[in-house]
């Protein structure tokens, strides 16, 4: 395995394939923190120059945190198909680059491809291609889930509806909701973080929504984003859950800081396929985020990139219904501003979207990092071209509660209005029963929350 490259009348020797994948990164501010990344635009470049002559057989090969000793690396590596990286495994990752960007190549080969694939072949081919390359080479990928309803069709843009309350209030919960239905947003989920993490909290959350949802006949989902052992404490006590929720990181010891391992996940996905309501066979709601496993001190001297890759190689285990990466949340220690930040949502979604997973991306940003709702909107549009599953939608793309800016109610209406984007079929239908849209554009009605009430 070559790890040396001449640029510039210069000769760069890169010790072993974690220092390549880390310094071929685009500038980010994580990497930065953990003392990998590349020194300058020079070391970079060259950096992808030795990336891009490796194999996808040098990368399995190699692996940057061993299976013996990390259970996110045995379940990737457990779940490659071994006939079809037969066929691949002499691919170099600029042959990979160049066979994904084809014209020719079509979403079913993508398809079959990506079940030979690491987690680390798909964030070493991110990591040779342009923000265009990363929305033309995902636009090529449908990726269809289904608990209550489907979403991730082709020229579907589905929005989660987020109406947090920084009280737990029902009432100012269903106030929110009722804006978000009233704009045609909901398909993807009604997704409502708790402020207070008890199961009776988590209950009485659930039993709201899904009130909501049989009063009104919503064809939707609910999930209430508390930590997995308080939801599986809920549920156990009957509450309505379509759905569970974790956030994942790529690591084991970053999972542990979270509190969860795969004898965990595995635990609840039983249980949620015995006593969840959703009909399934997607029952996972799953968010990451670049920066997740340094902000635990479990990264392993790997990049953010690489790690964000192997959330959704662990994801992919469950068959999730969505996957939602939390791009700007963390902070500017991890994505200093907003050219990172736009860059990090294409990746994510991207590497997400070849794995088969549903992603989403919560278009969003903290208030001390450099970036603002504009650079926000840019992202939203370039994801919509990219054909990302579902956004998130806040009142006035304000969350109360979290205390971070994302994407409005009415933005996710603007994106689906402009791009010619429509809701998923069955949430649709029941637009048009309500008369919220009529021909795949919103009514008159659109709006007006008080037609709940």
């Amino acid at each position: 395995m070559n790890l040396t490259a001449a640029l510039f009348g210069k000769t760069f020797q890169f010790k072993d394939l974690k220092e390549v994948m880390a310094k071929a990164n685009e500038e980010k501010s994580g990497d930065q923190l953990a003392g990998i990344a590349a020194e300058d635009a020079k070391e970079r470049m060259a950096a992808k120059l030795v990336l891009s002559d490796l194999t996808l057989a040098d990368i399995r090969n190699h692996p940057l945190l061993h299976p013996e000793t990390d259970e996110v690396s045995r379940v990737i590596e457990e779940a490659v198909n071994e006939k079809i990286f037969a066929e691949i495994r002499n691919w170099t990752v600029a042959e990979f680059r160049e066979y994904l960007l084809r014209q020719e190549t079509r979403n079913e080969e993508i398809r079959r491809i990506s079940r030979g694939l690491t987690s680390e072949m798909v964030a070493a081919v991110a990591k040779l291609m342009s923000n265009l390359d990363l929305v033309q080479a995902a636009s090529k990928m449908e990726v269809t889930t289904h608990c209550n309803i489907t979403i991730g069709q082709r020229g579907v843009l589905a929005g989660r509806a987020q109406p947090n309350h920084p009280t737990d209030s029902i009432q100012g919960m269903k106030a929110s909701l009722y804006e978000a239905l009233s704009y045609g947003i909901g398909d993807a989920v009604l997704g409502i973080n708790p402020v207070i993490d008890s199961a009776e909290s988590v209950k009485a959350i659930l039993n709201a929504t899904k009130e909501e949802m049989d009063k009104w006949q919503i064809p939707t989902q609910n999930c209430v984003l508390a930590h997995i052992k308080t939801q599986m404490r809920a549920i156990r006590q009957g509450a309505p859950a379509d759905m569970v929720f974790q956030s994942l990181a790529g690591t084991q010891d970053g999972n542990t800081a979270f509190g969860i391992d795969v004898k965990l996940l595995d635990e609840a996905d039983d249980m949620i396929r015995r006593e969840g309501t959703g009909t399934g066979p997607n029952l996972w709601y799953f968010e990451t985020g670049q920066g997740s496993e340094l902000s635990a001190e479990a990264h392993h001297g790997i990049d953010q990139v690489t790690l964000e890759s192997r959330c959704y190689g662990l994801a992919k285990k469950y068959k999730p219904f969505i996957v939602n990466t939390v791009v700007g949340f963390i902070g500017p220690e991890y994505l200093y501003d907003s050219k990172q930040v736009i860059r990090a949502g294409l990746e994510d979604h991207f590497m997400g979207k070849l794995q088969q997973l549903p992603m989403g991306v919560d278009v969003c940003y903290t208030n001390h990092m450099k970036a603002d709702q504009n650079d926000m909107d840019n992202l939203a549009v370039l994801l919509a071209a990219a054909g990302v599953n579902y956004i998130i939608g806040v009142p006035m793309a304000d969350d109360c509660m979290l205390n971070y800016q994302s994407t409005s109610y009415h933005d996710i209406a603007t994106l689906r209005e402009l791009m010619r984007l429509r809701p998923a079929p069955e949430f649709e239908n029941w637009l048009e029963k309500m008369g919220i849209m009529e021909n795949g554009r919103l009514t008159p009605m659109a709006g007006d929350p008080t037609i709940f009430m």
